[in-house]
């Protein structure tokens, strides 16, 4: 099987020779390795392997020959299925073997599962009937069924005619294939490939004018392959291009349109290496996607209860990102503009339904400029490699380490007494039916719905809020619905990624009180077998309504008891949430606040600081007592 190198370039490759008996598979392997014809070539060849410098790509190749008897019919099969290529060999001078690729080799190749490029060999052209029909004609059809087919080829072992092409042919289509790159049917670029290569030109568009210079054209050409381009060299290729797309240069130089153009050109003449050197060279590997190590980012290895946030840096860059897209400068960007924006990246990032409507947008669904950057912090939060991965894929043009932070670990935090964070997470619990899910349409902006709507998984709302004293924010949301409790305790960390927990009930329901009280239970008992103290406060939910007594004393006697803040009332319905957003993430801001206090977790804490007393006091007893040993030992060998 084919080997990569650390940057994706493969190192070798494997080409598996098949075919029916008597084709010639062992003599043109034979031709190839020495140069002249075998009187009486073995049955099977033993693996074959030619030195890097054969070919100018220098990549190792080796050519594994197979018998085309039946009891043999296992072990070809599995050779088959190691190989980079299959080299499917017919002999001219025996019609019945063009025949059987079709009716037997290649739906036998389709059926085995293998997906690798196919070179279709005619030997013996010595042999070669003058009243056959011509190949091409006979071809065409086979080509158009069968798609994996790279190349076809007639060859002489024994004249020793396109022996080394074959294998060329098969080599080439493993370093650079033809199908990830170019539609055969339609003639055009693939759209994975026409993605990878906007981002190319856009990485390389330093001014930012929509076209490439002659001086960034040739650095791109220095990067590439190696070689400056001369200004006669640079005139022909702009030359070439206008003179088949108008609009593929303009007056500031080549323009994407013309870029692309280019690349279609250069594949559709066979010259697919080209286009592959250029994608290999800005990180791109054979499915054209970013290679592994670009998107690998160490440090984001860290505690449960510390956090990966965007720096400045990533922000700034954001930002001006934004403004770029929003051709209409409504300071939103519809989702044609995000199409566009990610149009340099496989898809964009927030098509799953965890991203989905959790950000805010203006009346028309076009997402706010916070929304924009909300949606990245809660991704970072999240997933931050698939963030990384995206900030690379639409230009990022800085080394990804300027990007990302690791925040300090929340238990430390609480033992400062304050957070210098800039993304906060509420975890939000309480019975169905008591609001959650208004506060956190709330929180982004939508309108206030009296249709129930039962949320069935775990869902976000993210927004920047701003604090009096501390600058902007970004608040997250997270709707813990009621189905999921018991599961979401059964992990110790279950709490570690809560900046704040609120208990949300409906002040007209007395049981839905009674149920955000054992919410609140459970959750301080969790944080009393793991260390984790979460800051928690109690909303009383659906304010216009007429509230119940026993609610309003309850949550009262609990913040009293428990040491909370006082409980907090909103109406969603009415558009009053007051300054709710504010008080949780004031609450994340300060961590050794509003930590809930019951008489047994006060007994239990009391508990831990004496057994921590003791072994503080025993330590260093025992070191005392080592101390007091070893001075003593001194004074005895002074005296000797």
């Amino acid at each position: 099987m084919a080997e990569e190198d650390g940057q994706g370039a493969r190192s070798r490759c494997q080409v598996v020779v098949v075919g029916d008996h008597g084709t010639g598979k062992s003599g043109l392997i034979i031709a190839l390795a020495t140069d002249s014809f075998p009187d009486k070539p073995p049955p099977v060849l033993p693996p074959t392997c030619l030195p890097p410098d054969f070919y100018p790509s220098r990549v190792s190749l080796t050519i594994v020959d197979t018998s085309s008897r039946q009891q043999d019919k296992i072990k070809t099969e599995t050779e088959c299925k190691k190989a980079d290529a299959i080299v499917l060999t017919y002999s001219d001078d025996l019609p019945r073997t063009l025949d059987r690729l079709s009716t037997y080799w290649l739906p036998e190749l389709r059926r085995l599962e293998i997906k690798v490029p196919i070179v279709v060999v005619g030997c013996k052209l010595d042999l070669h009937d003058d009243r056959q029909s011509d190949i091409e004609q006979i071809m065409a059809p086979l080509m158009q069924e069968y798609r994996e087919i790279e190349t076809i080829i007639e060859c002489s072992a024994l004249k020793q005619v396109q022996i080394a092409d074959v294998f060329y042919y098969a080599q080439k289509a493993v370093l650079h294939p033809t199908a990830p790159l170019f539609d055969q049917e339609t003639r055009t670029l693939k759209p994975r490939c026409v993605r990878a290569l906007k981002r190319i030109f856009m990485l390389c568009d330093r001014d930012k004018d929509g076209a490439l210079n002659d001086a960034e054209l040739n650095d791109f050409q220095v990067k590439c392959f190696n070689a400056p381009l001369q200004l006669s060299e640079i005139d022909e290729v702009k030359n070439v291009v206008s003179e088949k797309m108008a609009e593929g240069v303009n007056v500031d130089g080549l323009t994407l349109t013309g870029f692309l153009f280019l690349h279609a050109l250069f594949i559709e003449k066979g010259r697919l290496e080209t286009t592959w050197t250029v994608l290999r060279k800005y990180g791109y590997d054979d499915e054209i996607k970013l290679r592994d190590d670009l998107l690998q980012y160490p440090s984001f290895k860290r505690c449960a209860d510390a956090f990966v946030e965007l720096t400045e840096k990533a922000l700034d860059f954001l930002k001006r990102d934004f403004v770029a897209f929003d051709a209409d400068g409504d300071c939103a960007l519809r989702p044609q503009q995000l199409e566009e924006l990610f149009s340099t990246a496989p898809s964009s990032p927030w098509t799953e339904l965890t991203y989905s409507d959790v950000a805010e947008t203006n009346q028309v669904g076009g997402l706010t400029l916070n929304g924009f950057l909300s949606l990245w912090a809660l991704m970072t939060m999240l997933e931050p490699r698939k963030s990384l991965s995206h900030l690379i894929y639409i230009g990022y043009p800085d080394n990804p380490s300027s990007a990302f932070h690791i925040t300090n670990r929340r238990r430390r935090d609480r033992r400062r007494q304050r957070s210098d964070r800039v993304v906060y997470q509420c975890y939000i619990f309480g019975a169905n039916k008591c609001g959650k899910s208004a506060l956190l349409n709330a929180l982004i902006g939508r309108p206030f719905t009296e249709a129930y709507e039962r949320t069935e998984d775990t869902r976000y709302a993210v927004n920047v809020v701003d604090q009096i004293v501390g600058g902007r924010k970004t608040l997250v949301l997270r709707e813990i619905i009621e189905e999921s409790v018991s599961s979401l305790f059964e992990k110790k960390h279950a709490l570690s990624s809560c900046d704040v927990a609120a208990f949300v009930y409906d002040c007209a329901d007395a049981q839905s009180w009674k149920r955000a009280y054992e919410l609140l239970v459970q959750v301080i008992a969790h944080q009393e077998i793991t260390g984790y103290e979460i800051p928690c406060m109690i909303i009383s939910a659906k304010d216009d309504l007429e509230s119940v007594p026993s609610c309003t004393k309850g949550s009262t006697r609990v913040c009293t008891d428990m040491g909370l803040e006082a409980t907090i009332s909103v109406s969603t319905k009415l558009g009053d949430v007051g300054n709710l957003f504010q008080k949780i993430v004031d609450a994340a801001q300060h961590p050794h606040r509003s930590i809930p206090k019951t008489e047994a977790g006060r007994k239990f804490k009391h508990y831990r600081c004496l057994i921590q007393w003791s072994l503080t006091v025993a330590a260093v007893g025992f070191g005392a007592a080592v101390a007091g040993n070893a001075i003593y030992r001194l004074c005895v060998r002074r005296k000797c």
